[in-house]
């Protein structure tokens, strides 16, 4: 699982056998979303509070280039 940003209490990461959409998984503070990248829509959250949640969304929209490069870089190796 590459972790390739840890920012404001979360980790932000890829599975090893990820699948399309292009997507980031986000836990921290006892909770987990996913996202996906283009769209920026969120797929599931589970135990995060509201608030947690517009945040790590807008950290999302802030990295999103960073993380489709990472994904990119990682997956079509």
């Amino acid at each position: 699982m590459p972790t390739v940003l840890r920012q404001n209490g979360f980790r932000f990461f890829f599975y090893s056998n990820e699948h399309l959409p292009k997507h980031v998984h986000v836990e921290g503070k006892g909770g987990e979303v996913k996202i996906e990248l283009e769209s920026l829509t969120l797929i599931n959250a589970f135990n995060l509070k509201k608030k947690d949640v517009r945040i790590i969304l807008q950290i999302v929209n802030e990295q999103r280039f960073f993380f489709l490069k990472k994904w990119d870089e990682f997956y079509e190796q």
